[in-house]
């Protein structure tokens, strides 16, 4: 039987965790998903001013871009609508184009805030992404449209007051 070493396979992981080999990330791996064509999500005249919408997706799939696995979580979206909002039959298979689609956690939130924002250019928007444990850890993302200013560290986004 041949040794991890001599396969290429780490030995020095605690527990014997790491058993292939690891790639080094790439700018490949970084940009992964951004850019890929997925469904359009459409929108529908708002009747209202000065109301919130919470959409929450418990099913959110998609791909680790390194790695291959698949990751699993909830995508949750707050925002005010202007003159659009968001119809959910397609915002349902917008969301579903990332199954097999393979991106870091943190461009998935960041995209969909962008896609989102684009489609129905909304008074505020927030995108958090609350991924299930995976390695021991667990990863909430947030993004936030307009984003925060650096001098302020806060958003145009009237306080919710949670």
């Amino acid at each position: 039987m041949r040794s991890a070493q001599a396969l290429g396979l780490s030995s020095s992981a605690p527990f014997g965790y790491s058993l292939l080999p690891m790639r080094e990330y790439t700018e490949e791996h970084a940009r992964a998903g951004l850019e890929t064509d997925l469904p359009k999500i459409e929108c529908w005249p708002n009747q209202f001013k000065g109301y919130e919408i919470t959409i929450v997706i418990p099913e959110y799939t998609s791909v680790c871009p390194r790695t291959g696995l698949p990751d699993f979580g909830t995508i949750t979206i707050r925002y005010e609508p202007d003159e659009l909002c968001v119809e959910l039959k397609s915002l349902k298979y917008y969301i579903l184009g990332y199954r097999q689609l393979g991106i870091f956690y943190e461009n998935a939130v960041n995209r969909i805030l962008r896609d989102f924002v684009a489609a129905c250019r909304p008074v505020w928007a927030e995108v958090t992404g609350e991924f299930n444990v995976r390695g021991g850890m667990k990863s909430i993302v947030q993004a936030r449209y307009p984003a925060r200013t650096e001098s302020t560290g806060r958003g145009e986004r009237p306080s919710s007051g949670s």
